[in-house]
């Protein structure tokens, strides 16, 4: 069991229903439910009785709820005994965020970070994952979202979200390729991959483009510098001769024309990891680390 699952299933309890927990920790209701199911089947119980009034707490559940709020307390607790040895923050928190994140999520989390240390300013600033990693060994990132974990004992890394990869398409294509579960990867063959170059994220690039191959399918080169922006992906796309992959919660507006597919089976998943200085002592990233550790979607 994960913290971020307890503390799901306290809110969902004490609220008495999926929606309104979802409002209290700032994520989408299916995101939840999807956490508090996965709780279930890792313990092999049913922890709670769905009806349309609402949720109440099994037999097992109850058991479980007052474990939980013990958790949670106990860890709270120990956030602030640490505190006393932690840098109180009051600074600049540098953030390196990748094309792409979800809005939602850092979002949630800056705000909870910002209740708890009010002085902390944040400065935000949109980097590659390999950017990222050179300012974090430079000194000049306090916590980057990578897309790729880094190893070595020089930092610390949480996953902070996990993207399950569609496809999008020109619509006419996308109705001849689309099948009953969303479009095979083997079917977009012949076209180009709207991409993006290895140099940005060598890891993730390699193990993308390796599940390209497997699927009978040969990226060509990136062109080194070029970015990955929305307006791209879409041009390229919408001539019918191009594919680009993106979440199903992808943030930008689709002109017509233009459709998001999901591919089947799941073949590509994307994973942002939080990464920040081992020996880091400020309270104001800590909060933010714990942020990021409530319910977020699969």
């Amino acid at each position: 069991m994960e913290l971020r699952e307890l503390h799901a299933f306290v809110a969902v309890v004490e609220e008495g229903g999926f929606s309104a927990a979802a409002r209290r920790l700032h994520v989408s209701q299916p995101a939840l439910s999807q956490t508090v199911s996965g709780l279930e089947r890792q313990l092999r119980v049913k922890l709670l009785v769905r009806s349309s009034t609402g949720v109440r707490a099994t037999e097992a559940g109850t058991a479980l709820l007052g474990e939980a709020r013990a958790v949670l307390a106990r860890r709270d607790e120990a956030v602030r005994t640490m505190a006393r040895f932690t840098d109180g923050g009051g600074g600049v928190l540098r953030i390196g965020i990748p094309l792409e994140f979800p809005s939602r999520l850092l979002s949630s989390a800056l705000t909870e970070m910002t209740e708890a240390c009010p002085d902390t300013r944040v400065r935000a600033l949109h980097m590659s994952t390999a950017e990222q990693l050179a300012a974090l060994h430079a000194g000049d990132l306090d916590v980057g979202l990578l897309r790729e974990r880094p190893t070595g004992q020089e930092f610390d890394a949480m996953l902070v979200n996990t993207e399950r990869l569609g496809v999008l398409l020109n619509a006419e294509l996308a109705a001849e390729l689309a099948g009953p579960d969303g479009i095979g990867l083997d079917a977009l063959t012949g076209l180009e991959w709207v991409g993006f170059p290895r140099s940005g994220s060598p890891a993730w690039y390699d193990e993308l483009t390796a599940t390209l191959r497997t699927h009978g399918l040969e990226p060509g080169p990136v062109p080194e510098g070029q970015r990955l922006i929305p307006e791209v992906k879409l041009a390229a796309v919408s001539a019918g001769r191009a594919f680009a992959l993106a979440p199903p919660d992808w943030a930008q507006p689709l002109p017509d024309g233009v459709v998001w597919s999901p591919l089947v089976g799941h073949p590509l998943v994307r994973r942002t990891w939080a990464v920040w200085p081992a020996a880091s002592r400020r309270q104001d990233l800590g909060r933010l680390i714990a942020a990021f550790a409530q319910p977020t979607a699969d």
